[in-house]
């Protein structure tokens, strides 16, 4: 399913896969939370707690994930402070939800303290 992130300033899409844990995300949409930022990684607040089912610490460039510890969602677009290389590291395991297409360069442009919204497409 298409699902829209939209800040202040910016709007993308993400396809979200089929797992459990995005199909009880998508059942909650919309959702209006607050950004936050980790190195190159956006992550919010969703406001409940999901399935940590099939929670990995391998996450790539583009990748959308639930991050059970922190009940939030996270867009990996580069290195992390957790990272050892270039490619994203998250902080604990995450559940990868779905994947965008959106340019590392328009994800800097988000800043931490933005209004997001995640509604269906």
């Amino acid at each position: 399913m298409k699902v829209v992130f939209k800040t202040e300033q910016n709007s993308f899409n993400v396809q979200f896969n089929d797992s459990l844990t995005a199909r009880e995300i998508l059942k909650k949409l919309p959702i209006n939370s607050v950004v936050s930022t980790w190195g190159d990684e956006i992550y919010f607040d969703i406001g409940f707690k999901a399935s940590a089912e099939r929670a990995t610490m391998e996450v790539s460039v583009g990748d959308v994930a639930y991050w059970p510890q922190g009940k939030c969602l996270c867009i990996f677009f580069g290195p992390t402070p957790a990272s050892t290389s270039q490619e994203p590291l998250p902080a604990s395991p995450v559940v990868i939800v779905g994947k965008t297409e959106v340019s590392p360069r328009e994800l800097r442009d988000i800043q931490l303290g933005e209004k997001i919204t995640v509604e269906a497409a």
